[in-house]
């Protein structure tokens, strides 16, 4: 029987089976339960879920939606947020987080990032703060939580674009509402697409509750003109499992963080700044010299990515909005340097090794020539 070459086996970006394999038997047997039951829209499991999401995060209310980009879209129209508003937000971030403000009718405006930390910069967001500005919506990419203390200065009202970030500490309690997706390379994720608004605010909350059901509460009459975002039966039941196993996969996002770190990897390239709320989504490094990594890298099997190489403000959607092209430098030069490398919860040693050799050979041809 030949022997396998492990050097030789791809590796993915994100290994989501790794995480939810060894459950297959529970989510099987949570998933006969509910069909079963018969019941498969905002039944049983989306209120347990619900109320089991809203007391880990420490909010009284939480709202389960059909999506990340639906979360963020009932909490602006719930805030009544339309023509003639504005809501300041980062451009180096996934594209929902603008088009949601956009959906409303209102008009993002973008601040630009700290180069560190890659989240928002609350000194550029309180410069553009004017009589129109409504919300202020950070991201707290990559799993890394924005300034939210900093930013809770300013004065605006805050929506937490979480997307990336669930189960990281302090997150959720400072905005209005915090917004959470549930795709599947998440930390907390859906066996598919799936969603969450977490209120502070208890109207807000229920706002949320009847838009997210075309505006009613009991499908007869309609007090709203909403939409049909709900979280569905299945993913709950799946998430109700996934959400007490979070802590132990972050902890060991945090712990594959680390071993990158000490297997030397920042010799080559600047790693990402680590802080205790930190829950590590994606582990993403800078370097001038990314395209050399990643071809290296591609080369050799393994997943890697750039992300937000065009910026939010320069998609050619929102050119209508007039930023141009070096307005946020920070975020462009972010753009140019950033690369993702493989990051999952259970990702394993000899793996990481693997990575940073690619990375160390491809550093050691550019040196040499």
């Amino acid at each position: 029987m030949p022997t396998l070459n492990w050097l030789a086996v791809p590796v993915p970006l994100v290994d989501v089976k790794a995480q939810y394999g060894r459950l297959i038997p529970q989510i099987l047997e949570r998933f006969e339960e509910v069909l079963d039951s018969g019941t498969l829209i905002l039944g049983p499991n989306v209120k347990a879920f619900e109320e089991e999401a809203a007391a880990y995060l420490g909010v009284p209310e939480a709202v389960g939606v059909a999506n990340g980009t639906d979360a963020l879209v009932l909490v602006l129209e719930a805030m009544e947020i339309g023509p003639g508003d504005e809501v300041i937000c980062p451009s180096f971030t996934f594209y929902a987080t603008a088009e949601a403000i956009m959906r409303t009718g209102a008009t993002p405006v973008f601040a630009d990032i700290d180069a560190a930390t890659l989240n928002v910069d609350p000194d550029d967001v309180a410069a553009k703060v004017t009589d129109r500005t409504k919300a202020l919506m950070p991201v707290h990419l990559f799993g890394r939580p924005a300034d939210l203390e900093a930013l809770a200065r300013i004065g605006v009202p805050i929506i937490e674009d979480a997307a990336q970030a669930f189960g990281a500490q302090g997150i959720a309690t400072t905005g209005v509402a915090s917004t959470f997706s549930f795709f599947p390379t998440k930390n907390l994720f859906a066996l598919g697409d799936g969603g969450l608004v977490a209120a502070t605010d208890l109207e807000l909350a229920e706002r949320v509750r009847l838009l997210r059901f075309h505006g009613s509460s009991d499908k007869k009459t309609f007090i709203h003109v909403g939409t049909n975002s709900r979280l569905d039966e299945l993913q709950a039941a799946a998430l109700r499992l996934f959400l007490g196993e979070l802590d132990g996969w972050n902890r060991a996002r945090r712990d594959a963080a680390a071993r990158y770190a000490e297997l030397g990897l920042g010799e080559f390239c600047d790693l990402p700044e680590d802080e205790p709320g930190h829950v590590y989504h994606m582990y993403v490094v800078r370097s001038p010299d990314r395209s050399r990594y990643a071809e290296a890298l591609s080369a050799a099997g393994i997943g890697n990515a750039s992300y937000y190489v065009t910026p939010t403000h320069l998609q050619p959607a929102l050119v209508s909005l007039g930023v141009e092209e070096g307005t946020l430098p920070e975020t462009e030069r972010a753009s140019r340097e950033n690369l993702a490398l493989p990051m999952w919860a259970g990702i394993t040693e000899e793996i990481q090794e693997r990575v940073v050799s690619i990375v160390r050979d491809a550093a050691s041809v550019r040196a040499a020539s």
